[in-house]
């Protein structure tokens, strides 16, 4: 399995060959950056962790040129911070128990590009390859461009595929933008609280990031022990650690759905949540 770009790599944790490695996949995430799946999708890693039936497969599209420096790290050249969160991400990824993990080496201009077929036809290459029940990966309401990008390739990618090949469900994850104002019916709610050791490692592990950049470690946690506390105010907790997703699997089921009306459409229904409430207790309706 060769990937596009000269400068990508694979990492097999466990040593399989990789192949292997990735046709074992049951779980699939593909993120824009080095950290995001560690952030986004816990529960596909906590759910493999540990068991010889079910496997989690990493993807990350971008090259980590553009990180934020600080601390240690302030005056580290591109390339020099490039070669640290590759690291990083190999590290994590042996510490979660990775069945495979793919660094695809693109730049965040390429992937941020509409145009750029190739990484939607590599991305297409890698889940045809994999064949994941279940994928994760960025939400369409997020806030960071590369984000967006990622998310509607992949979309793109799948869309691409037989109807029979495809993954089971499609999971769109929160990184740059909760997700706590997605209607409860429609909120996808992952209990993480297994082993937070593991969750707290995973994060802390990117100490390019964190190291006078951005408290990763500390905001991802604090999210979700805030989703798990404030997710229901009448109700016991159900969970002590939770992260939320935005269920994109309509959107691979029916490839007429545009996606922003479709996320719009889910915008319109908190909209039209807030205004009933409020018309309601206030005494208007």
């Amino acid at each position: 399995m060769k990937l596009n770009k000269e400068t990508a790599s694979w990492f097999i944790p466990d040593g399989k060959p990789i192949d292997e490695g990735v046709k074992r996949t049951t779980h699939m995430a593909i993120g824009a950056h080095q950290d995001d799946l560690e952030i986004m999708a816990l529960d596909g890693i906590l759910k493999c962790y540990g068991r010889d039936n079910q496997w989690y497969f990493g993807v990350i599209v971008t090259n980590g040129s553009g990180s934020a420096r600080g601390g240690f790290y302030s005056n580290f050249s591109n390339e020099e911070i490039m070669a640290v969160r590759k690291h990083e991400q190999k590290k994590a990824a042996y510490v979660g128990e990775f069945g495979a993990l793919a660094l695809l080496d693109y730049s965040s201009k390429e992937a941020k590009d509409p145009n750029n077929e190739s990484i939607v036809l590599e991305l297409k290459a890698l889940i045809e390859e994999a064949k994941p029940e279940i994928l994760y990966t960025h939400n369409l309401a997020d806030k960071h461009d590369t984000h967006v990008a990622i998310v509607t390739k992949v979309i793109k990618a799948i869309r691409m595929m037989d109807k029979n090949d495809r993954p089971k469900v499609l999971y769109g994850c929160e990184v740059w933008r909760d997700l706590d104002w997605l209607q409860d019916e429609e909120k996808i709610t992952f209990n993480v609280s297994e082993r937070p050791n593991i969750g707290n490692a995973l994060i802390e592990i990117f100490d390019s990031q964190i190291d006078g950049a951005k408290r990763y470690d500390l905001a991802a946690k604090g999210r979700r022990y805030t989703n798990a506390t404030f997710s229901a105010s009448h109700n016991v907790d159900a969970s002590t650690l939770s992260n939320f997703a935005m269920d994109l699997t309509p959107l691979i089921k029916d490839d007429s759905l545009d996606l922003a009306d479709f996320t719009i459409q889910a915008i319109d229904r908190f909209k039209a949540d807030v205004k009933d409430k409020i018309d309601r207790i206030s005494g208007k309706k």
